[in-house]
């Protein structure tokens, strides 16, 4: 099975503060900008989510089902 797994991000903005999850590939990380005021951001490092990938997982883990590691989707 082919997955296509793209990494959600969290980034805070340098200039109003605000927070959000963005989809983007490390290679394009660079080119994001705040989505309220246009300034530049940061990345806020709290772990990597995925988007994508099969569907699954169980409430223990927190991957979501995209991950062929933990517990609860090495089961499915």
């Amino acid at each position: 099975m082919e997955m296509n797994i793209v990494p959600l991000y969290l980034f805070r903005c340098k200039e109003c503060g605000h927070k959000f999850e963005k989809l983007t590939s490390i290679s394009r990380m660079g080119e994001t900008v705040c989505e309220k005021c246009g300034a530049g951001v940061e990345r806020v490092y709290d772990g990597v989510r995925v988007f994508g990938g099969k569907s699954g997982g169980s409430a223990s883990c927190g991957c979501g089902g995209n991950c062929a590691g933990c517990a609860g989707c090495s089961q499915n």
